[in-house]
């Protein structure tokens, strides 16, 4: 064999190789896994969202991060919005956090609500010693400004007001209503549209499928309409168990608030498949049940029994949401998994729920895959 002929056997061998090489990478690439994440089965539907803390805003929690970014495509503020954390003091404002979840649902790409704007709840303490209309007033015209108005065009939806019903539908008798009347609400309102003028507004509250509750809501929201003050959507915050609410009053709530011209917000969904202590005759919660083994059943694991139970619930709503796609714009869990919920302390604290898609070690549990299965 002369050097030339050599040379290209050489050069053949090094292709066949190469080739070879190639070959074998191919043959041992993993292949892209085929399952949809929440987000991306129900993108024709309706936007999946999840309510997030510090740690995933701050991103410390990698886990977390990963899986809210893998499986939601809106985000709300767990806490660090509400006026208590944000506005402490009349002249204090502690926007850092604030500024972290706006970034990061930008440098996610993820539509970003604003939670809560007015709620009578972890306010800042002064705000309860206000006595005079025209002061109360000034406050919250201030304080809307400086929160919605920092974010302007930088938030999809502002829940302007949150839990401003009682159970019966009458107005709830909050520092707002006591110093102001009702007229509060309206103020809420036109002061948010006129700092955001973009944004969408809403009415956010719980037990919103119960017919008194209901019915006081719709009074509350006809009135704002009538006034010209603009609202956008409702928010049905679905905090729900095992056995209620029923899918009828899920449903008749949803068409009843549809017809108003508003969009419908599932939000706050969780559903607890620990007993309920107002379920229980006598219960006293503050002095009875703290530790008790009958309201703590599963302090280490959910049996499967009830795993099926809870993803069985979890497939019949999501059915029905699906159903009532057209009046429905997002679906929101409130917290990213069962670690992280706050029904591991409410109502009773010490407690072990199991409320969400995902467990404590962020793997989706039965009822991820049964949400799933509906779109298959």
């Amino acid at each position: 064999m002369n050097r030339k002929t050599a040379s290209t056997v050489l050069l053949l061998g090094i292709l066949f190789l190469n080739g070879c090489g190639e070959k074998k990478k191919d043959i041992e690439t993993p292949k892209k896994s085929e399952t949809l994440s929440l987000k991306e089965a129900f993108s024709e539907d309706f936007l999946i969202g999840v309510a997030i803390n510090n740690r995933v805003i701050e991103e410390t929690d990698t886990l977390a991060v990963g899986l809210v970014a893998r499986e939601f495509n809106s985000i709300s503020p767990e806490n660090v919005m509400k006026w208590g954390e944000l506005h402490p003091a009349p002249d204090v404002y502690h926007f850092d956090l604030s500024d972290k979840y706006v970034a990061f649902g930008e440098k996610k790409n993820m539509h970003i609500i604003g939670h809560t704007l007015l709620w009578h709840s972890q306010i800042g303490s002064w705000m309860n010693e206000v006595k005079d209309s025209a002061v109360m007033s000034s406050y919250i015209e201030n304080h809307i400004n400086a929160v919605a108005g920092r974010y302007k065009g930088r938030i999809y939806g502002w829940d302007v007001l949150n839990e401003a019903l009682n159970e019966d539908g009458s107005l709830r008798e909050s520092i707002f209503l006591k110093v102001m009347g009702e007229d509060y609400i309206e103020r809420a309102f036109s002061l948010a549209a006129k700092a955001d003028p973009k944004a969408e507004l809403y009415y956010n509250d719980y037990n919103m499928w119960k017919p008194e509750k209901r019915a006081g809501a719709i009074k509350l929201i006809k009135k704002l309409q009538t006034k010209g003050a603009r609202i956008d959507g409702v928010g049905m915050q679905a905090h729900w168990s095992l056995s209620g609410p029923s899918l009828e009053d899920i449903e008749q709530s949803i068409i009843a608030y549809a017809e108003l011209g508003l969009k419908v917000m599932i939000t706050e969904l969780d559903i607890t498949v620990l007993p309920n202590p107002w379920d229980l005759e006598g219960a006293e919660i503050s002095q009875n049940f703290e530790g008790s083994e009958i309201m703590n059943p599963f302090p280490n694991q959910l049996p499967d029994s009830v795993q099926i139970q809870l993803a069985e619930r979890y497939e019949n709503i999501f059915r029905l949401f699906l159903k009532h796609k057209a009046k429905i714009d997002r679906v929101t869990f409130w917290g990213v998994n069962d670690k992280v919920s706050w029904l591991n302390n409410w109502p009773i604290k010490g407690r072990t729920n199991y409320p969400l898609p995902f467990d404590r070690a962020f793997e989706p549990k039965k009822a991820y895959e049964r949400i799933l299965r509906l779109k298959k």
